[in-house]
């Protein structure tokens, strides 16, 4: 590796470590399904979106529940306190196509039809309200 591509990586990993954020890879759900529910969350408040998911009807729901608690644990965890109500905000949640299982189901007249079924990545960071006044 030479020393210019070294560096840049040293700062990535320097920006990547002051971040808080979760990751989930590989979720059985399309990534058109589970970008309705990051929709629903993207900029709200960590709490209230952690209502909002609980309550949601969405299968996709359930699992970025549980990363966005990752996530607060993971601030916590860096910050060497507390999260309270008003303190953090989802800043950025991605989602991501992940490679997809190619299945064949038998059809008609010899025929097979394909069936993709579609996995995603979900990428989400959370951050301190304080510090970014322009929140919303």
């Amino acid at each position: 590796m030479g020393k210019r591509k070294r560096e840049s990586a040293k700062k990535l990993q320097e920006a990547r470590a002051m971040k808080s954020y979760a990751v989930l890879r590989n979720e059985p759900s399309s990534p058109r399904k589970m970008r309705l529910v990051a929709d629903m969350v993207r900029g709200v408040e960590v709490f209230k979106a952690l209502g909002l998911l609980h309550f949601s009807s969405k299968h996709a729901a359930k699992p970025v529940e549980k990363l966005l608690k990752s996530a607060i644990s993971n601030w916590e965890q860096k910050n060497g306190e507390k999260a309270e109500s008003g303190v953090l905000y989802i800043k950025e949640i991605k989602v991501d196509a992940a490679p997809m299982l190619k299945r064949l189901r038998p059809a008609p007249q010899g025929r097979g039809y394909r069936i993709r079924k579609r996995s995603n990545h979900v990428t989400l960071q959370v951050e301190r309200i304080e510090s970014n006044a322009n929140n919303e």
